[in-house]
């Protein structure tokens, strides 16, 4: 569970009925508690708002390098089943992205309110994967704006392959990049033979990336 204080280890409502009555938790049972920013403790379960600590707080370094995804807002529910699987990837940083051809466009207020509903599902999905950092979510943020920042290629059909020298990968709208978006990049990354969804490339380029990092997926020149 996610709790603002690991020394306090209050819960709150929601969390108290995930507990009760999706986990169906008895008292006394082993619960892991974490503050999202690399502390976790044991605790047991006990009913009411407030878990019983049961060893001390530990803390986990945030690995590197840090890994950024950035993809376009695409339609429907598509851009949370993406946080979603970039959360329990193991992604650091999720950008939300304007593009000269993005088709949906989040004004201010919108993107408020997608955002903090973007951090609720990468809170669920940081618990559902047993880990302790949750990912920073920003947006909406202009390509122009990141593309052409040290360590962040542009994902396209012709560009290299993956490597940690690019620790942020930026996805396009299904429309694809602009040559000018593609032309004011550093570089550009392929992520396989086939064309994909969004939502998709963003998954891919996060799975390369944390494999990469983690040293199950090898890098090569090219």
């Amino acid at each position: 569970m996610i709790v603002a204080d690991l020394e306090a280890l209050e819960l709150g409502d929601d969390d108290q009925r995930h507990l009760v009555k999706v986990l169906r938790l008895r008292p006394g049972e082993l619960v892991s508690a974490t503050d999202g920013q690399g502390g976790w403790r044991p605790t047991r379960y006990q009913p009411g708002p407030v878990l019983v600590p049961d060893g001390d707080i530990e803390r986990v370094p945030r690995t590197q390098p840090t890994l950024t995804v950035g993809f376009a807002p695409v339609k429907g529910d598509r851009p949370e089943w993406a946080v979603q699987k970039l959360t329990e990837i193991g992604i650091d940083r999720i950008v939300l992205l304007s593009a000269e051809r993005s088709v949906v466009r989040w004004d201010r207020d919108r993107a408020v309110h997608h955002l903090d509903r973007l951090r609720a599902v990468a809170r669920q999905a940081l618990m559902q994967s047993r880990q302790v950092w949750l990912p920073e979510l920003a947006g909406v943020e202009p390509v122009a704006s990141l593309s052409a920042e040290p360590g962040v290629a542009l994902a396209a059909p012709d560009g290299a392959a993956p490597t940690l020298a690019y620790p942020s990968v930026l996805i396009g709208p299904e429309g694809g990049w602009t040559p000018a978006e593609e032309g004011a990049a550093r570089a550009t990354v392929r992520l396989g033979p086939t064309t994909l969804r969004t939502e998709s490339a963003a998954v891919v380029a996060g799975a390369l990336l944390a494999g990469l990092r983690a040293g199950v997926v090898r890098s090569v020149l090219s």
